[in-house]
């Protein structure tokens, strides 16, 4: 399931993305702080895959913003996911990992998914396959870019603050 729903993709592919983005080969991240995106502090819920959606993000500090991330279906945890936006080398990224219902990781021990920002506009920022977005202070959208069976597919996770 995991390989179907979850596997990132890390490079430029056709596909029908209309909000996520990659770097280019030789592009290097713009300059931000975590200020961009203090916006997403917060309780969010919404659905996705079926089921329940729900991210915590805590307010800044130490550089970071840390996340935590649960999917429930027919009433169980699917699945987990934990990370941060992170200030590195005047920029951000964005990290996570992955985590069975049995809090069994997904990735290698010393494996992280990470994403480089691309460009902040306004009140979207833009990492490799992923844009959030401040919709208004009570709602946001996360674009995310996954391979579903061989496809490329953005798939948009709406959330309201709780």
């Amino acid at each position: 399931m995991k390989s179907f729903l979850f596997s990132l993709l890390l490079i430029t592919i056709s596909c029908k993305a209309q909000n996520t983005m990659s770097l280019h080969e030789g592009e290097s991240s713009p300059t931000a702080s975590i200020e961009e995106i203090l916006w997403m502090e917060g309780h969010w819920k919404g659905e996705a895959f079926g089921g329940i959606t729900e991210e915590i993000w805590s307010p800044p500090l130490g550089g970071s913003m840390m996340f935590s991330f649960k999917h429930v279906a027919d009433g169980k945890v699917t699945f987990y996911e934990l990370g941060h936006i992170r200030e590195v080398n005047e920029s951000l990224v964005f990290e996570l990992k992955h985590f069975g219902s049995d809090l069994k990781g997904w990735e290698e021990k010393e494996e992280v998914q990470s994403f480089k920002l691309i460009k902040v506009d306004g009140d979207r920022l833009y990492f490799e396959s992923f844009t959030f977005e401040k919709v208004s202070d009570v709602e946001i959208n996360i674009y995310g870019l996954i391979d579903q069976g061989g496809i490329a597919e953005e798939v948009t996770f709406n959330y309201k603050k709780q």
